[in-house]
């Protein structure tokens, strides 16, 4: 059902997760009464979509993201040229995250919120799927629930999608290869618990994905079983909505709050570009802190 509220029109995308926002401008000069109702939605809602946002380039993407919260460079990748924090996603230079992730989790402060912009959007597919991660904890059998808000995982970007796509793709493709040894630059390995305590709802999320290398105290095929059980419950349709993007697009979500997977059924060029800001260390019911194992 649509919505108005003061300033916004939202109009949920699926009945779990998402909303499209209209009828507003994004920029550096965003209303202060307007930024407040986005944080607010990004609660309800986790992801929210904006339509023909054209007036936006790289420098006011940058200044629009810093509204909220400092602006987080990615821990290996360096940022596009000619920009401050972007993380740009080229599909032409091996840029393809089709698998299951919150973005960031191989280290313990993981980003707040992430902001990304279509830039050069395939004519068919190309589309991205975001996950209520809330829900899905919800969805568990009580005996699930128990184990998980127990359990704790460690995440790596040993398993990074830049290692992903270099599977699937000619070891001699030397643009490709060099893009994932710019991800493997410095591997992090870190505990975090599988179900956190939202720091703005208090709502319990389920964090895993597949920065997940192994649950803690269990053999490698115990952990694949339990995490595969988990992740389930995260990925199901219900629990999920999908985005077909436009030129101009610009998506917010809360990173802490949901998954995401960039779906790879495209052949045309595609660019995004993203920039995330804060930092959050999840912590379990027990209050207790991610933390970092190794780094090298």
């Amino acid at each position: 059902m649509t919505t108005q509220t003061n300033q916004l029109k939202v109009v949920p995308v699926a009945g779990r997760i998402g909303a499209e926002v209209q009828g507003v401008q994004l920029g550096k000069d965003l209303d202060i009464t307007v930024l407040q109702e986005l944080k607010q939605l990004l609660n309800q809602y986790k992801v929210l979509f904006f339509r023909g946002q054209h007036n936006l380039d790289d420098s006011s993407q940058e200044e629009f993201a810093g509204l909220f919260g400092e602006p987080y460079a990615h821990p290996t990748v360096p940022v596009k040229d000619k920009s401050q924090f972007i993380f740009e996603l080229d599909s032409e230079q091996g840029a393809k995250a089709n698998h299951w992730h919150t973005d960031v989790t191989f280290v313990p402060e993981v980003p707040k919120y992430s902001i990304l912009r279509g830039v050069t959007i395939p004519n068919v597919g190309g589309d991205t799927v975001w996950a209520n991660t809330n829900t899905a904890y919800e969805g568990l059998p009580e005996e699930l629930k128990r184990l998980a808000d127990e359990l704790w995982a460690i995440h790596t970007n040993e398993f990074d999608y830049a290692q992903l796509v270099a599977k699937a793709i000619d070891e001699q493709d030397e643009v490709r290869q060099k893009y994932r040894s710019v991800f493997e630059s410095t591997v992090y390995k870190t505990k975090h618990p599988v179900v956190h305590v939202h720091a703005e709802t208090g709502k319990k999320h389920l964090l895993l994905g597949g920065f997940v290398g192994k649950l803690e105290g269990y053999s490698t095929s115990e952990s694949e079983k339990l995490f595969s059980i988990l992740q389930s419950y995260v990925t199901r349709l219900e629990n999920t909505v999908r985005w077909s993007w436009t030129e101009g697009d610009v998506v917010i979500w809360d990173n802490l709050a949901t998954q995401h997977y960039a779906v790879a059924d495209y052949d045309e060029h595609r660019v995004v570009r993203r920039v995330t800001v804060g930092k959050e260390i999840p912590v379990n019911k027990d209050n207790q802190r991610s933390t970092l194992i190794t780094k090298q």
